[in-house]
């Protein structure tokens, strides 16, 4: 007799949703989570005393509104945070750009480097709200063939939305908008967040798209924070999901899905325990899943080798660090300036340069960082007086040419550190911690393979109708009773949690037909 309704495989932000979806309908829903907290990677810790870090995820402002309203995760504690300015980036001549909420500040600050950029700068906001127009949608469904959904959207030729979207690269498609370097510098850096990708390779023009969807308190194209750091996020969820039923239990993972009659039929964790359920949800990514999960037998070789294919290459790293206080930034006027993002991307080749390196199994040593001091808009994930540093760093390939990356922390830290000087001066002197995680940290304690924040590169051959494999794009799997609901699936990475509120939806059509088995033989 089965134990519960349905297993989830991992207690990260879309496993969370997914049983909060199922338990909200009344499943009788059991969470596994290998490590200790809820969360994967969207978790709030506390490496040195007072100090709260949000260790691998760090920003928020992609949520989907419905999720939030849906399993009522500001009930539960959830308190975004709408950063302003949005982002800061200063350069190495000592001037900067701010990007406001208010757009008209933002073009003040861009008529500095170019008139003619701040004349196009709205024009060019008006654009993307076109596109997401487009795009939002279809975040919460499965994903249609993509000749189908370009020719269902509306307000542009699909012919040159496909170009302008899903060939052409990022830097391609800033070169038609912009002049000034320092600009487009900025601006491409969104799309190469957590991908193995430089601003010039075709394809990165829709990652801007896919990092342009944040909406918090009616503000879009943002980003922000949670209050407590990501942890927030993820406790609210597991939270609404406890309130309902669900069952969570951590610091026991999943060793391997079992079947019966070629079916689902539980899981054996890592202790030896056996849950057993006719419904398998697996957050984890499809290597994860059924290369170490699932036995040979239980899809075809053609399959596991479609698997194999698919692109997880790692592409960053977090540089996390304790401060007695606020680094003094050179080109800042004054410490509002660091309450959003702070971009080292001086130029669209500076981004190029640093992909050089990772393409050839190297550390970038003039990186990419995205910079976030979460203890100016709140206080308390530090000690009275203290501050937080988190950076995003890329480049930093799973696998480097001729060295182990637990071998090379204090080497990478260095890079860090030196980059960050160039800019404020008196860093060291203001570090009194720091943590490095590497992607293969990333993979070792989330199973994320190679690192990979997205469970998959989230270039265009690999998302909507592509994702997680032709054929396969509506969470069922190959396994009756077998689910996927984690980023690896549509619409892709990033802490949106459509991936596990789609795949709720599925399953709970599934068993409202009594058709799981019906619905896995008829994938398309």
């Amino acid at each position: 007799m089965a134990d519960f309704d349905a297993i989830i495989i991992g207690g990260g932000h879309n496993g969370l949703v997914t049983a909060g979806y199922l338990a909200r309908a009344g499943a009788r829903v059991l969470v596994l989570e290998k490590r200790g907290v809820v969360g994967g990677a969207s978790v709030t810790e506390e490496p040195w005393p007072g100090f709260k870090i949000s260790t691998f995820g760090y920003a928020a402002g992609l949520l989907r509104p419905q999720v939030v309203e849906d399993l009522e995760l500001k009930r539960f504690g959830y308190r975004p945070i709408l950063c302003d300015p949005q982002g800061f980036s200063p350069f190495p001549d000592g001037r900067s750009l701010t990007f406001w909420l208010d757009e008209e500040k933002t073009q003040q600050e861009i008529a500095r480097f170019s008139t003619r950029d701040a004349a196009a700068y709205p024009k060019y906001l008006a654009w993307w709200d076109s596109v997401l127009d487009q795009i939002e949608p279809i975040l919460l469904a499965p994903p249609v063939p993509l000749g189908e959904m370009l020719g269902s959207w509306t307000g542009g030729d699909p012919q040159v939305l496909l170009k302008e979207l899903f060939l052409q690269s990022a830097a391609d498609l800033l070169d038609g908008w912009f002049e000034c370097e320092e600009l487009k510098g900025v601006l491409a850096s969104s799309s190469i967040i957590g991908t193995f990708a430089g601003p010039r390779t075709p394809g990165t023009a829709y990652i801007l798209a896919h990092n342009n969807v944040g909406i918090l308190d009616g503000h879009r194209r943002i980003w922000g924070l949670a209050q407590g750091g990501m942890g927030g996020i993820t406790q609210a969820m597991a939270r609404s999901a406890a309130q309902h039923g669900a069952q969570i239990l951590t610091g026991d993972g999943v060793r391997e899905i079992l079947l019966q009659g070629g079916r689902v039929a539980g899981v054996t964790t890592d202790s030896g325990a056996v849950h057993r359920a006719p419904i398998v949800v697996s957050s984890l990514d499809l290597k994860q899943t059924f290369l170490r999960l699932l036995p040979e037998t239980a899809v075809d070789e053609g399959f596991r080798t479609r698997v194999r294919k698919i692109r997880s290459e790692g592409a960053c790293l977090k540089f996390n660090a304790a401060l007695d206080r606020l680094p003094h930034y050179t080109a800042a006027a004054d410490s509002s300036r660091l309450a959003g993002a702070l971009d080292i991307a001086p130029s669209v080749d500076y981004l190029e340069h640093a992909f050089d390196e990772a393409k050839y199994g190297r550390f970038s040593t003039r990186p990419y960082i995205d910079i976030y001091h979460q203890s100016v808009l709140d206080p308390s994930v530090a000690p009275p007086g203290k501050h937080t540093m988190t950076c995003f760093v890329e480049y930093a390939p799973t696998r480097l040419r001729n060295r182990e990356w637990d071998e090379v922390r204090a080497e990478v830290a260095e890079t860090v550190l030196a980059t960050l000087e160039e800019y404020a001066p008196d860093i060291r002197q203001v570090v009194r911690a720091w943590q490095v995680v590497t992607p293969q940290d990333i993979e070792r304690d989330l199973g994320m393979t190679g690192g990979n924040i997205d469970q998959g590169d989230i270039t265009p051959d690999q998302l909507f109708s592509f994702r997680p494999i032709p054929g396969w794009t509506s969470y069922r799997t190959p396994v009756p009773g077998l689910y996927l609901c984690g980023c690896a699936t549509h619409p892709g990475g990033g802490v949106l949690g459509a991936p596990g509120h789609n795949a709720a939806q599925v399953i709970l059509a599934d068993r409202a037909g009594g058709s799981a088995a019906a619905a896995a033989a008829s994938h398309s």
